[in-house]
């Protein structure tokens, strides 16, 4: 069995991960990554650069955006800032003055090995940013309600959230890499 080394501190994602990727042994690791500014492409490229620097073996790492369209995709990648800030009201209420209340979630996962370029792989799902319903374990789940569902990401199961997961889409493309290439 083929192992990886996933870069995370966040449990949650781990375990999605495992489930996500069953033919891989995924271990993990926790290292402060640099919290850079810049486009979704660029923030991956960064962390899984620095953490090959650090740890000299493959690995992926992964960096998730929120983004609504009426901002022209604020908060994007900086949602985790956005959200410890201000909670999940608030970014609710930042949409009260537009019409559009559509928005993207990105997963943005970067698979890099010793000497090679990083491999980037997105997965989005669309849907609309909605007042906060359901459990709020998962950070900015309770006001993301995926297109064609009558529930919030903080409303499902797992089971149901992963049917339409943006990480899964993200995780799927690495799987198919990862078996066409090792």
């Amino acid at each position: 069995m083929k192992k990886i080394l996933f870069i995370t501190g966040n449990l949650n994602k781990l375990v999605e991960a495992k489930q996500l990727l069953p033919e891989f042994k995924i271990d993990n690791c926790s290292i402060k990554l640099p919290e850079t500014q810049g486009s979704r492409k660029q923030i991956i490229i960064n962390k899984a650069s620095y953490a090959l620097k650090v740890l000299k073996r493959p690995l992926i790492v992964e960096d998730t955006a929120l983004c609504f369209t009426a901002l022209n995709g604020l908060p994007g990648p900086y949602i985790k800032d956005f959200l410890l800030g201000v909670g999940n009201t608030s970014l609710h209420r930042m949409l009260k003055g537009f019409k559009d209340k559509r928005g993207k979630a990105v997963c943005s996962i970067g698979y890099i090995e010793p000497g090679k370029e990083p491999k980037i792989f997105e997965g989005i799902t669309h849907g609309k940013i909605v007042k906060p319903k359901g459990r709020k374990d998962f950070g900015w789940s309770p006001i993301f309600k995926p297109n064609g569902s009558k529930m919030t990401y903080g409303e499902m199961t797992k089971i149901q959230k992963n049917k339409s997961s943006f990480r899964k889409k993200s995780f799927k493309k690495l799987h198919d890499y990862l078996l066409k290439n090792n």
